[in-house]
């Protein structure tokens, strides 16, 4: 068990597909395994104490996938929150939903705000799924968010500040990530919390998303532990602290 727990852990699940596809079968096989990687990871995150577990789930440019697959996506999404709810009460998880939830098809969208509602009132951990979400979407809602409140007088545009666009992100109120995973092998952002993992650890595997279990995250956290975080200062400076 890793000594330094990070506080807020977010993981583009990746590879779900190419699983899939080296075992000759329909990708749709692979994002259904995945589920099982989902519920496995969330329980190890909630057992070692990590505080917020974000998970790519579905970004904007998925929309652009072939009918079916979007469609069967959906459906385990629906699926996964009917039969997770139940978990999350038991375990103290607390829901919420990163990007545009109103995109979502009404009975995935139903579903969601009620598992939201329902466990509001958790707080041994939040888990963000990060659905129908852009990083730089979500740069323009804030900047957006705050033009307009400029323009109505509720905020002075020379005292906007990081702060102020932290308080508009779909994250507001969250700290930022301490470690990022990707699983896959590939290695880029691909649009996930791009303001937010400024000075994020990352860590990148070619373990698809299907096989990423308690073994190999409990190895990122390890890995995680040995990592220096400088915020721009020297080695030294850090270890004199």
């Amino acid at each position: 068990m890793p000594i330094s727990i990070p506080r807020h852990v977010a993981i583009i699940m990746d590879g779900n597909g190419r699983w899939a596809e080296e075992r000759h079968r329909p990708r749709l096989f692979g994002h259904k395994a995945g589920v099982d990687s989902v519920r496995e990871i969330v329980e190890t995150a909630r057992e070692i104490g990590i505080s917020v577990l974000t998970l790519y789930a579905f970004s904007t440019e998925n929309w652009n996938r072939p009918h079916n697959e979007v469609k069967g996506l959906m459906a385990l999404l629906r699926n996964y929150l009917q039969a997770e709810l139940r978990t999350m009460l038991q375990n103290d998880i607390q829901l919420r939903c990163l990007g545009e939830q109103e995109q979502l098809p009404d009975d995935v969208g139903h579903i969601l705000q009620q598992t939201i509602t329902e466990t509001s009132v958790c707080q041994g951990m939040i888990l963000n799924l990060a659905l129908s979400y852009g990083g730089r979407n979500e740069l323009v809602h804030a900047v957006q968010s705050i033009v307009q409140k400029c323009q109505e007088g509720l905020l002075d545009r020379h005292t906007v500040s990081e702060s102020t666009i932290n308080d508009h992100l779909f994250t507001a109120g969250l700290p930022d990530p301490d470690l990022l995973i990707r699983t896959g092998g590939e290695h880029r952002l691909s649009n996930f919390l791009l303001w937010q993992a400024s000075y994020t650890e990352l860590y990148f595997t070619d373990t698809r998303w299907p096989d990423f279990k308690r073994k190999e995250f409990l190895q990122a956290l390890q890995v995680f532990h040995h990592r220096q975080r400088r915020y721009g200062r020297t080695g030294a400076q850090v270890a004199g602290e």
